[in-house]
């Protein structure tokens, strides 16, 4: 049965061997002749192309795929590259903003100190500012080491803030004018008219509705108006004369004519103190 078997199988072969020589022969007198190709010759080339075909679609779908998926990585390392760049202007700009407003107010500084000629000035940030006292303290960064003691005059990049009430080696807590504390020092200021006649008074509270400083006690019945300008008078000795205060907004008597409130607008934004200069004597 083992060599039926074995003589089959050789036949077999044989024919096959014999088919492919033919369609060969075939195939390549079809194509010296340029004539059209024949059945046998098409049925190999279609068979070919299919299996062709058929190998090389998945091939082609995995390639593209990994095609696609590089670009997709390549994409997303550009765009991690560019959102950090990104966040590095934003980082540079905000930074830049910052210098920019501490310069301006800087230089407000100096033209200011250029007026404290009796007075030597220490520049200080202000480093601490309670939500709960925002109106009515804040706490800077020179203390005594720097020759700061209380009751000293603070001013902003405008005119005067307040004054020092407590000091630290290293800080010190100044009290803003905008206080309405009762028990608070109250600073001795005048108004200086048009035609240079003076009023003095002190400062007795602080409207916060309006954000105007409010003067009483004036001495004189002299007639005040809307834009003088308003400075410390340096009665007592404590508080030097001359520092910068604001300037009248409106000036409201009683229905007897006795008594006298001026409303001054200051000349620094009380929500805005970013450095100060404290007023030394010399």
């Amino acid at each position: 049965m083992k060599n039926v078997f074995s003589s089959r199988r050789l036949v077999v072969a044989v024919l096959l061997i014999i088919i492919t020589l033919g369609v060969i022969t075939v195939s390549s007198r079809s194509k010296d002749s340029q004539e059209s190709p024949s059945i046998p010759s098409q049925i190999v080339s279609d068979v070919t192309g299919w299996m062709s075909d058929l190998v090389s679609a998945p091939i082609g779908t995995v390639h593209n795929g990994f095609n696609s998926l590089q670009n997709l990585l390549n994409t997303y390392q550009t765009n991690q590259k560019l959102t950090s760049r990104v966040d590095e202007l934003a980082q540079a700009k905000v930074q830049l903003q910052i210098v920019k407003n501490e310069n301006k107010a800087l230089k407000a500084q100096l033209k200011l100190n250029d007026t404290l000629t009796d007075y030597d000035v220490v520049n200080a940030v202000v480093v601490s500012r309670s939500p709960v006292n925002w109106q009515t303290q804040l706490v800077i960064n020179q203390g005594s080491s720097a020759g700061i003691k209380k009751g000293m005059s603070v001013m902003g990049s405008g005119g005067l803030v307040g004054r020092v009430t407590q000091v630290n080696t290293t800080n010190a807590k100044v009290e803003l004018l905008s206080d309405n504390n009762q028990t608070s020092d109250r600073f001795a200021i005048r108004v200086t008219t048009t035609s240079g006649d003076t009023v003095d008074g002190i400062i007795t509270g602080f409207n916060q509705s309006k954000n105007r400083i409010v003067m009483g006690d004036t001495t004189s019945n002299t007639t005040v108006k809307k834009g003088d300008l308003v400075t410390t008078s340096g009665l007592g000795g404590v508080t030097p004369s001359g520092l910068y205060v604001g300037k009248v907004s409106s000036v409201v008597t009683d229905d007897y004519g006795l008594s006298k409130k001026i409303y001054i607008e200051p000349a620094t934004d009380f929500n805005n103190i970013p450095v100060v200069s404290v007023a030394i004597p010399k």
